[in-house]
């Protein structure tokens, strides 16, 4: 699935004991047929399980479903009826019991039940969509992962329990209709003439998360890949055209991966399907991938590149999933890490052979690489590998460590082992190499050290001390019992930036290592390609003679990021001054790369949010404007012939940054710009629409707002509606953040996107963020219940929260979530309080020194 969210000592919040199903009964087939009524909103369903059993009674997964009727047929004996149905509710299991002892061996489990085609976007439940004439309609769909196959039908819902599949749908004849098979028959419905009966193909055997079914109105566009898998991208009705991108990325990646595996694809079919209202990015059942809208659809004039970008990812993410995770399952949910963590790797491999020029690896290090780290420091992270149980514990770790450190780990393990090695990855076994014992030390426990690095010349050689600690968000550990890392570390000089001149396997806390032929001119770079899940500490005379080497461009771009980023994360955790930063920062004046620009820009953000608590925020604005003035100007507004990608990512980052920082020439630019575009004289290019449209909001008025909606109101595109909901939160005035904050609820915003808009408020502006919290605060038993504990109320919590600072947070959050449990988020309220407390710590810390920085800098020289 893409998702692309007081004391602790890192483990799970303590939870009630939970039992997962007895072993005694075993599901071999399932016969289902499910009729849903798009009305009423209620679906029947009949269920012949094929299982192998020796008890007088059957316990099974089910949730929200009545059962009316349930049977057991010995092979060749006569019927028993069920004597009683006990639903224990909070482990959501039935137990059906049995007159007498059921004989050992095979037999038919028949269920009939009811169930509701609920509105909380998991299990089988109703997406909203709008026809062409205007009119509102509804489709049924899917959504298992993890535990909500349940809501469809009575099952032994555990990935380790698997069996064939035979799904029949009974449904409106002018719907289309699709499961995880091809449709092997189809037939009028005896009972009602407008129905028909779609009976599809017996699946592989396989875990129950993984099966879908779609009843709905699409169009499709169908290709068949180089390997002779039929390929359909489904569509909403007049839009087949915005499903080529995503066919063509993969018809392009189904043979990639059946190379990568060496396994064909082994279904008949591939279905990608674009579903209105969608909690995940997406999801990989097998043979039928859900998607948002938004991470399939492109439109070849109204996308931007950056969309592209994110449907390339999450297609690959998906279709690795059909290997990895479909065909080969994880035996429980502890080890969904190395499902999620390896799909979130691969997807970046084959992004990168399908579009070499997006430098997706560099943008892998800022996207995933430093946001683990980050999360990861936190004394409320959890190991890659949790322990769970109860369904509620299964959400809450579908998050940045599961997917994102997983990832970067892999990548590290894939760097020491050598691609040459690519089986004995996959099996993490390799020829002379502790990578068991190498694999476990990054999963089993949490955190990551920080690498204190020291140097001595002797002669033509160059001696390096390094240590190793574990790195907290608050500063390194000193306590006892330190944990340590079997760390996989590389070397590189100045003499080849990119290639390693020296790689050894960090396994105490400390060691010296000598590099022979280094001269005392030349500099040392640790971790060459950011590679490595660690933070770095050099000592000064390191760093100073690293620091030409960004200006220059002679570190690599991932290189110049990874320095950059180490230093701001020493600055936060009180390891070195926030000044020191600022001082680096200003050495990026001639940074050509579009990474390093977007991760500068997400830290100069974190501080610019820090330092809104203070009465110098405008100094920071300044720095800002001053930063990223030079290149915004080199740039300019328009794309020039030969430009490529990341010049239109870029451009739109950087004017962006200046329009919300207040840089005139952009803000006058940007508004002209707007009202042509608002005007239909000169429409904005999809690339330009974000920046403009934030940059405008920012300083704008309540006809601007007005504005805004109205072309909200307009967007025929997802893609349009929600890059305006995630600016609407720029609006300053306190009565207009109010109303972005109602427009939020409202039928015009779709249930998974209320939380952008939310988030967009808060991270907006001081003023934003009290207004937002309050907003949730006040709302919350409407939001709660629309999100029923998913991992959306997570990022709810998370995005209303970001940028508090304790003392001057006028709710404290601990006291709001003791009177108002959340179980699915409770490590989220933990990281959300341990973050505000580090904020304040800092702002504490380094706050007069920075102003101190930034009035000097504009002071005229002497």
């Amino acid at each position: 699935m893409s998702r692309r969210s007081g004391q602790n000592t890192g483990t799970m919040p303590e939870r009630r004991p939970f039992v997962r199903l007895p072993t005694d009964v075993c599901p071999v087939n399932y016969g289902l047929c499910l009729k849903p009524d798009l009305i009423d909103f209620t679906f029947d369903g009949k269920l012949e399980a094929q299982v192998i059993q020796a008890t007088n009674q059957i316990v099974m997964n089910c949730a929200d479903i009545d059962i009316i009727t349930a049977s057991f047929v010995p092979e060749g004996a006569d019927e028993i009826n069920a004597t009683g149905f006990n639903y224990q509710n909070e482990d959501e299991k039935v137990t059906l019991s049995f007159p007498s002892s059921l004989q050992k061996g095979s037999g038919t489990l028949k269920i009939e039940f009811v169930g509701e085609l609920n509105d909380k976007m998991k299990g089988f439940y109703r997406s909203k969509y709008t026809t062409a004439a205007g009119e509102t309609r509804y489709a049924a769909v899917t959504q298992f992962e993890a535990t909500d196959a349940r809501r469809a039908f009575p099952c032994w819902d555990e990935p380790a329990i698997k069996a064939t599949f035979d799904i029949t749908l009974i449904v409106p004849k002018d719907r289309v209709a699709l499961s995880n098979m091809d449709v092997v028959h189809q037939k009028p419905y005896p009972a009602d003439v407008n129905l028909v009966e779609v009976k599809f193909g017996t699946t592989p055997i396989m875990s129950t998360y993984l099966v879908a079914f779609v009843i709905g109105e699409y169009d499709f566009v169908e290709t068949q890949s180089s390997d002779g898998v039929k390929v359909r991208v489904y569509t909403p009705v007049g839009k087949a055209e915005q499903g080529k991108f995503a066919l063509e990325v993969a018809s392009k990646t189904l043979p990639f991966y059946k190379d990568y595996f060496s396994v064909p694809y082994p279904l008949p079919k591939i279905d990608l399907i674009a579903i209105a209202d969608f909690a995940a990015g997406a999801m990989e059942n097998w043979g039928l991938v859900t998607y948002r809208e938004t991470a399939l659809l492109i439109d070849p004039k109204n996308s931007c590149s950056s969309s592209r970008q994110w449907v390339a990812l999450v297609v690959g993410h998906e279709l690795a999933h059909q290997w990895f995770g479909n065909l080969v399952t994880m035996e429980w949910w502890t080890h969904l890490w190395l499902n999620e963590g390896f799909a979130s790797w691969i997807e970046y491999l084959c992004v990168d052979h399908c579009f070499p020029e997006y430098d997706i690896w560099t943008q892998f290090v800022s996207a995933d690489y430093t946001r683990a780290l980050d999360l990861d420091a936190l004394d409320s992270s959890h190991p890659i590998e949790v322990n769970v149980g109860h369904p509620s514990e299964v959400d809450e770790i579908f998050d940045a460590i599961s997917y994102s450190k997983g990832a970067s780990v892999i990548r590290m393990l894939h760097n020491y082992i050598g691609d040459k090695e690519r089986n004995e990855f996959l099996s993490f076994k390799a020829s002379g190499k502790p990578i068991a014992a190498v694999m476990s030390s990054w999963t089993k426990q949490m955190g990551f050290p920080i690498i204190v690095v020291d140097q001595e010349q002797q002669g033509d050689d160059r001696i390096l001390k390094l240590s190793q600690k574990k790195f907290c968000a608050s500063g390194p550990h000193n306590g006892e019992n330190c944990p340590s890392w079997m760390v996989p570390i590389s070397i590189c000089t100045s003499e080849d930036p990119k290639c390693s001149k020296l790689r050894i396997l960090l396994e105490k806390s400390e060691t010296s290592v000598t590099l022979n032929g280094v001269g005392p001119d030349q500099w040392i770079k640790i971790n060459p390609g950011t590679v490595g899940f660690y933070r770095i500490q050099y000592s000064a005379s390191m760093l100073e003679s690293l620091l030409p080497g960004i200006r220059d461009l002679s570190l690599q771009p991932v290189d110049r990021l990874g320095l950059q980023n180490d230093l701001f994360s020493l600055s936060r955790a009180g390891m070195i001054s926030t000044v020191e930063v600022l001082k680096l920062m200003e050495a990026f004046v001639n940074e050509p790369n579009y990474t390093v620009w977007s991760d500068l820009s997400c830290n100069l953000g974190v501080l610019s949010s820090l330092l809104s608590h203070t009465e110098f925020h405008e100094d920071i604005l300044e720095f800002i404007r001053d930063l990223f003035a030079p290149i915004g100007i080199k740039l300019g507004w328009d794309s020039k012939p030969g430009e490529g990608h990341l010049d239109a990512l870029l451009r739109g980052l950087v004017l962006g940054k200046l329009g919300k920082a207040g840089h005139k020439p952009t803000l006058e630019e940007a508004r002209r710009r707007f009202k042509e575009h608002v005007e239909a004289k000169q429409v904005l290019p999809a690339d330009l629409r974000s920046p403009v449209y934030l940059t405008v909001l920012k300083h704008g008025d309540a006809a601007t707002l007005d504005t805004m909606l109205k072309l909200h109101k307009q967007a025929d595109m997802q893609e349009e509606k929600n890059r305006i909901e995630r600016v609407l939160g720029a609006i300053s005035a306190p009565d207009l953040i109010q109303k972005v904050l109602n427009f939020a609820l409202s039928e015009e915003v779709r249930p998974q996107d209320t939380v952008s808009v939310i988030g967009g408020v808060a991270g907006s502006s001081k003023q934003g963020r009290k207004a937002a919290w309050k907003f949730v605060r006040d709302n919350w038993e409407e939001l709660y219940n629309r999100y029923q504990g998913g991992f959306l109320i997570s990022r709810l919590i998370k995005v209303s929260c970001l940028g508090f600072i304790k003392g001057l947070c006028a709710f404290p959050l601990q006291s709001f979530f003791e009177s108002h449990p959340a179980p699915a988020a409770e490590r989220t309220v933990e990281q959300c309080c341990e973050n505000i407390l580090l904020n304040a710590a800092w702002l504490k810390r380094d706050a007069d020194d920075i102003h101190q920085y930034l009035l000097q800098r504009k002071a005229p020289p002497v």
